[in-house]
């Protein structure tokens, strides 16, 4: 034929090199060049169909040819497919042929090569009448096979067919419906080759849903069990393979699952025994296929478990049990394959749903390899194995029935910890996330109940875990992206965040909850194993205690920064339940705890919540949660209420009551909770409680500073509380009326005032009480609350002043400083705020003499000691002449009753004393003493003689009243009560007994008495001196020491030396003359010389070792004591002039009076225009001691003090100019005509007074507690 023929020139055209691809050289040259492939392989197609179906032709050759195509079909697909599609005819037949090698060569590897060549070359034809050509000849081959014997390529065909061509299995089975018998026939053929191909097949046919249903009948009725038979009985790995294929894809669908799992029923029933031929279990067969070494049969075969339990554990879950496949599993963990103990976590996660797992003590069994199976997963990188391992153990440890102990030692639970605790620490988050799962369902009594408890591994489990959600909590969100998607992702970053939050919150709320029911169990108290003598650190207590801490310093700021963010109900019921066992956890810190709550605003954060997700019905956990929350954070906070008396546990009883019932009813915001306060209508009975529970909330939060109410809005609710009270003929609990008057005072501002309807409901309801200390709260705006009111202070002031000090802290003792500057002194809020009261209404002050002669000992020292400090700080407070008359009554009555210092009151006695000095202290003016004023002179100078020297603490509060009485009243009064302090003669014996100590207690801490002594002694002689006064009693002194005291100083106090300087001075201005006071020589004096008998008492050794003392005393430039030896000096040669002239001017003119003088002038410029100074002078001028001061000194002193500032001077120092002034003006010590010009204008300006008047100064000071009257010590 033509299409066979090949001219000479194409043959020519060949090489020799080719004419092996040719192989068939007789009939090539006649084929049809087209036939030709024009690339190499130059394969002939012609020459194919020719060569492969020759019997004569070696096999070798043929698979040559074949090899030939299949590469040309490869490397020239296109080529070759439109060679061979060049005429249908021709395919056809090329595939016949094909097919017809395979069926009959016995050769593997040919018809390997055969399959290949048929399956590519219908894939690439893609031509429907090749594809079914081939099924038919398939078909034909099965067919006439007597046996399954030769199927085996045919087979294999088929299943490569399906493989390569989609939707062919559809075709097989509806247009070839024999081919099953075919399958059937294949399968039950003792040939496991034959059957791995069949199974092949089976298994293509079963992966489509459609085919899989066209084939239920067939797989019920026939292929089961000769399927479940083949499985079992299978030995070659290609055949189990196959068989474990076509399981699972049967392992898809229920109903063949339900198929196979009811013969494995039936075959392990204990009538299969009875029966001839026992059925298949699959079951035991993957059990046993479980337990080969092979590790992708054993992969297999837990995937086929998996595959079985995924459609219903509670249905097949228990004949697994029943086959120990647990047991195997578990052995299996311990594999260093990845996928084997994957899988195996798999099926153990299924198995873990059924109880039998549990109760037959697998997992007792198990666990152990599944804390090591997780030990040794953690060093690997495979996250998705992590997560499966820990969800497993999670499952295991949350299903574990409680009587069944999971954990057989102590040792066992301390690694499951460790291991807990390395996987919590991943920083992979989802792992981390089951992690926390697991340590959840750790903490549970009955995993941690082997003996020790294993405390120390639970707190670094704890540790662990909350440092990790800590790390994670503060992971910043990624805002690069912007608009919506930036939004998208920053709300699942925030729930990411809360889920993970709630997770680590749920493993703490269970560790709190093992912490409470270990409380129970003596034996879980401590290591009993721990030694008598080590310190116990792993004890039950140490564990609380650490999660208190652990919850204030990490639980508390996770959740309060999270809140900033997003609020789920869930995290924050699981928060707060934390919270309320920590109260029962850590009994002893609970108060403590309890106040930091409050301080931190949880009253405030936890009535929103129940406002915002608890109206109505909506999350009753949640709510049931805030109420007992808020329900023991308030009695906690009530029973460690600070500054008022703690309720009984009557009252206890009562407000437990009331929130118990009013709490879970409270679900509204703060403007409808203060609309329920105020209320005026009638309120029903559990209205009320919710009243009384809002009323409760505010006031415990007010008292921690968390004010989030209006407090003008809430101090106009709590009237109308008070007043809907009233006209229900109702008295509310006491604690709830203390928390109303408490708000009403914290919350009244300055322009409020109360109604009087709500002051007398108030008055009501307190009449109504015991005791006002019930609803007393220490706080100074109640006290302002109390005494603003005149109804309630006429009422109720003693008494809340009352508590008010018995309240107030001891440390008062510290105010009593007398040489505080007045106005400087930093004092306590309270304390400040009482003197603000006192100020604004000094009626109060009353109330507090009151409680001076009526309260306790201990309140009226504190009274008395605000009262005087209120007097010192406060000069321009008058007080009036009732409140001073009401006052110096109640000191009368006290002195009268308790006038020896032995008796109940003399506690109270110096303090009364310093009080009535220091009203004394106030009034500058000269006054008169009226009869109370000299009854309570002649009380306290009675009491003063029945003290001893001992008695300090009341003799110089005394010894200053006494003092004040002589200089400070008219002189009418002084001389009325120095006659009346002349006649207590145990006064002036007491006196005399106090001088005599100078000489052994100088320096002691009675020297401030002793300076009130000698400064008593000095105005007590000069008032009977100049009044002439009745003497009943004399008062020694020794005039010896007197003058050595003042000759040679020893460490004596200024003030002290200024007050022997004064009694001198008056003894010297007496001449010694006294009637009072006797100055009488000591023992051994020296015989007189008749200078001495002119100087008596004096000697000349004594005047002039006195002007010595006096100089040195100089010299220290203390003003009061320069001001008391000038003084003194000035007395001195007074005397002397008056007994001796010469002696008079020879003490004057002392050569050191020059040195003394020109040492005090030293001290800077204008240093002379001093008082003391110009005293000096005027002295030296006097006596013409030229020696001392000379004329020019005098004229340049003039000239100085004529270029001064006047009106700068004080008025002493004005007064001494003046008399130096005159004093050289009277000498007539000037001859330059100049000076006595300066000296005459200096004169005429201090005369004319122009410059401006100065306010005069205090006169009577109080220095060192001593009260000293500075014109007593300078005049």
């Amino acid at each position: 034929m033509a299409v066979w023929q090949m001219t000479a020139a194409d043959h020519a055209a060949f090489g020799r090199d080719e004419e092996s691809v040719l192989l068939l050289e007789r009939t090539h040259h006649q084929h049809d060049p087209r036939w030709l492939l024009p690339v190499s392989p130059h394969v002939c197609l012609a020459c194919a169909l020719e060569l492969l179906p020759e019997p004569g032709v070696s096999l070798v050759r043929k698979k040559h040819v074949l090899s030939c195509f299949q590469d040309a079909l490869v490397r020239h697909t296109s080529l070759v497919t439109q060679l061979v599609a060049q005429d249908q005819r021709v395919c056809i037949h090329f595939v016949r042929v094909l097919f017809g090698l395979l069926s009959h060569v016995e050769d593997g590897s040919a018809a390997e090569l055969c399959i290949e060549v048929l399956i590519q070359l219908t894939t690439q034809l893609k031509q429907e009448q090749t594809i079914q050509c081939l099924l038919n000849e398939c078909r034909r081959e099965l067919s006439d096979m007597p046996s399954m014997g030769g199927s085996l390529a045919t087979m294999t065909l088929l299943g490569k067919l399906v493989d390569a061509i989609p939707g062919l299995e559809n075709k097989l089975v509806t247009g070839h419906g024999n081919l099953m018998e075919h399958l059937l026939r294949g399968l039950v053929y003792p040939n496991e080759g034959v059957q791995a191909s069949v199974c092949y097949l089976y298994g293509k046919f079963y992966s489509s849903p459609t085919v899989a249903e066209m084939l239920s009948g067939h797989f019920r009725e026939k292929l089961c069990p000769l399927f479940l038979s083949t499985l079992d009985n299978a030995q070659t790995k290609d055949l189990q393979i196959n068989c474990l294929g076509l399981l699972r894809q049967l392992l898809r669908y229920d109903l063949f699952v339900s198929v196979i799992m009811d013969k494995s029923a039936l075959a392990e029933g204990p009538e299969c025994a009875e029966r001839p031929s026992r059925e298949t279990s699959l079951p035991l067969v993957l059990k046993k296929l479980l337990l080969s070494r092979d590790e992708i049969l054993q992969v297999a075969s837990s995937h086929c478990i998996t595959a079985v339990l995924v459609h219903s554990p509670a249905k097949y879950a228990v004949a697994f049990i029943h086959a120990d496949i647990p047991e195997f599993l578990f052995e299996h963990l311990s594999s260093s394959s990845e996928m084997l103990v994957w899988s195996c976590y798999n099926c153990l996660i299924l198995l873990a749903e059924e109880p039998l797992f549990f109760s037959t003590c697998h997992t007792v069994y198990g666990i152990e390899a599944v804390v090591r199976s997780l030990q040794g997963g953690m060093q690997m990188t495979n996250t998705e194995l992590h997560k499966q391992g820990l969800l497993l153990f999670a499952e295991i440890l949350t299903r574990q029935p409680e009587e069944i102990r999971l954990f057989t030692s102590s040792a066992m639970c301390r690694d499951a910890s460790r291991t807990l605790q390395e996987a919590v620490s991943s920083p992979v988050l989802d792992v981390a996330a089951e992690a926390l799962r697991a340590i959840s369902a750790f903490l549970r009594k009955d995993h941690q109940s082997s003996l020790p408890v294993q405390y120390g591994a639970l707190r670094a489990l704890l540790e662990a875990m909350l440092d990790r959600c800590v790390e994670f909590s503060q992971t910043p969100l990624n805002r690069r992206s912007l608009g919506h998607a930036c939004s998208r992702n920053s709300e699942k970053a925030t729930l990411r965040k809360g889920k993970f939050l709630l997770s680590t919150l749920e493993g703490f709320r269970n560790a709190c909850r093992l912490a409470v029911e270990f409380q129970g169990e003596p034996s879980a108290q401590e290591n009993p194993f721990t030694a008598p003598s080590a310190e116990k650190e792993d004890t039950l207590e140490a564990f609380s205690e650490f999660l208190l801490c652990a919850c204030d310093s990490q639980c508390i700021p996770m959740m309060m920064r999270y809140s900033e963010e997003a609020t789920h109900p869930n995290l924050m019921e699981v928060f707060l339940s934390i919270l309320h066992s920590l109260f029962v956890i850590v009994p002893h810190m609970k108060v403590k705890f309890s106040k930091k709550l409050a301080d931190s605003s949880f009253i405030r954060l936890t009535l929103e919540l129940k406002a915002r997700f608890c109206s109505g019905q909506s999350h009753s956990s949640l709510n049931q949660v805030c109420s007992s929350f808020l329900y023991y954070l308030c009695l906690n906070l009530l029973m460690a209420l600070e500054n008022t008396e703690p309720p009984s546990q009557e009252e206890l009883s009562a407000v437990s009551e009331f929130l118990q019932h009013g709490l879970p009813q409270i679900s509204s915001r703060t403007p409808e909770s203060l609309a329920l306060l105020s209320d005026r209508q009638y309120v029903e009975a559990a209205a009320r409680q919710r009243q009384f529970c809002i009323l409760l909330l505010f006031y415990l939060a007010h008292t921690h500073d968390d004010r989030f109410v209006p407090e003008a809005e809430l101090f106009v609710a709590v009237q109308s509380f008070l007043l809907s009270l009233q006209d229900q003929g109702e008295c509310p609990p006491p604690v709830v009326f203390r928390a109303a008057i408490y708000l009403l005072a914290v919350c009244q501002d300055k322009d409020s005032v109360l109604g009087e309807s709500v002051v007398s409901a108030i008055r009501k309801f307190l009449e109504g009480l015991s005791d006002l200390h019930l609803v007393y709260t220490h706080h100074p705006l109640l006290l302002r609350l109390f005494l603003v009111y005149p109804g309630l202070m006429s009422r109720f002031g003693y008494r809340v002043l009352e508590l008010w000090f018995s309240w107030e802290e001891s440390s008062y003792e510290d105010l009593g400083d007398d040489d505080a500057s007045p106005g400087r002194t930093i004092f306590p809020a309270n304390l400040t705020a009482l003197f603000q009261m006192l100020r604004s209404a000094p009626s109060t002050l009353l109330i507090l003499l009151d409680l001076v002669y009526s309260s306790a000992m201990g309140t009226a020292r504190k009274v008395l000691i605000v009262l005087r400090t209120f007097l010192q700080e406060n000069e321009d407070v008058e007080v009036g002449g009732l409140i001073r008359g009401h006052f110096l009554l109640i000191l009368q009555r006290v002195l009268v009753e308790y006038g020896a210092p032995t008796s109940g009151a003399s506690g109270n006695l110096p303090l009364l004393l310093n009080l009535l000095s220091l009203v004394q202290l106030r009034n500058e003016s000269e006054q008169d003493l009226d009869s109370m004023a000299m009854k309570l002179l002649h009380q306290v100078s009675k009491l003063c003689g029945k003290c001893s020297p001992a008695d300090a603490d009341i003799l110089q509060p005394s010894f200053n009243f006494l003092y004040w009485s002589l200089h400070r009243t008219t002189p009418c009064s002084q001389k009325r009560a120095a006659a009346v302090l002349l006649s207590s003669t145990a006064l002036i014996e007491l006196l005399e007994k106090m001088l005599a100590l100078t000489w052994t207690e100088a320096g002691s801490p009675r020297t401030s008495l002793l300076c009130s002594a000698w400064l008593l002694t000095a105005s007590f002689s000069a008032q009977q001196h100049d009044g002439n006064l009745q003497v009943h009693q004399t008062l020694s002194v020794e005039l010896n020491q007197v003058l050595k005291a003042l000759s040679f100083p020893k460490k004596r106090s200024a003030l002290l030396s200024a007050a022997i300087l004064r009694f001198l001075r008056t003894a010297l201005q007496q001449s010694f003359s006294s009637a009072l006071v006797a100055l009488v020589p000591s023992g051994g004096q020296p015989l007189c010389t008749p200078e001495d008998t002119v100087l008596a008492p004096l000697g000349t050794s004594q005047v002039l070792s006195l002007l010595v003392g006096l100089q040195n005393l100089l010299v220290q430039k203390d003003p009061l004591l320069s001001q008391a030896c000038i003084g003194c000096l000035e007395a001195l040669l007074v005397y002397l002039h008056a007994r001796s002239p010469d002696i008079a001017l020879h003490v004057a003119s002392q050569p050191w009076n020059r040195f003394l003088l020109f040492t005090l002038l030293d001290a800077g410029e204008n240093v002379f225009l001093r008082p003391e100074i110009l005293r000096l002078m005027t002295v030296f001028v006097q006596y013409r001691s030229s020696s001392v001061l000379s004329c020019e000194e005098v004229g340049l002193i003039l000239r100085s003090a004529a270029l001064a500032d006047l009106s700068v001077l004080s008025i002493d120092t004005l007064r001494a100019l003046h008399g130096f002034l005159l004093q050289v003006q009277s000498m007539g010590l000037l001859t330059d005509h100049s000076t006595i010009q300066t000296l005459q204008a200096s004169l005429a300006g201090l005369c004319s007074g122009t410059f401006p008047a100065q306010p005069p100064l205090q006169d009577m000071l109080c220095l060192g507690g001593v009260s000293v009257s500075l014109s007593h010590i300078r005049d």
